[in-house]
C-alpha cells in the first residue's frame, strides 16, 4: 500500500507527461480510481494531496535485457501524471492506494458528514 503525502513545498513547473487512462467508480461510501500505469514500479510512483488536488505521478522504468537496443518506441515521454480536484464530500486524510500489475487503485472514502445514515423516528 502506498502512502499519500501532503505537499507543503512550492511546486516547480512540471515536466511533460502522459495522461494515464483512469476509471472512476463511485459507491455509497466513496470513490475508487483505477489508473493504468504500466511500466511504473512502486518506488517510482507518487501520490500527493495539495489542498483539494490529488496528483498521481509515476516514472516509467522499462529496462531492456542486456545486449538489446530499442529501435522504435511508442512511449515518447518517460512519466505519467494526472490530477483530480477532490470534492469536499471526500475525506482526503483517509486515502489508500495499491499497485498491482500496472494498475494503480486509489480509494477515497466519503467524509463522515457525507455518509448516508438512517434517522430513527420516535413515536410521540
Amino acid at each position: 500500500m502506498n502512502e499519500v503525502k501532503r505537499n507543503t513545498e512550492t511546486p516547480a513547473r512540471p515536466l511533460p507527461a502522459l495522461l494515464p487512462p483512469v476509471d472512476v467508480i463511485e459507491d455509497a461510501s466513496g470513490i475508487t480510481l483505477y489508473a493504468d500505469m504500466p511500466g511504473v514500479p512502486r518506488d517510482k510512483l507518487g501520490l500527493r494531496v495539495e489542498g483539494d488536488q490529488l496528483t498521481l505521478e509515476g516514472d516509467i522504468d522499462l529496462a531492456l535485457d542486456e545486449g538489446l537496443q530499442s529501435t522504435h518506441a511508442e512511449l515518447t515521454l518517460p512519466r505519467y501524471r494526472r490530477a483530480f480536484t477532490l470534492s469536499k464530500e471526500l475525506d482526503a486524510g483517509r486515502i489508500s492506494a495499491e499497485l498491482a500489475q500496472g494498475v494503480l487503485r486509489v480509494r477515497i472514502p466519503k467524509a463522515e458528514h457525507a455518509q448516508p445514515r438512517r434517522i430513527e423516528v420516535h413515536v410521540a
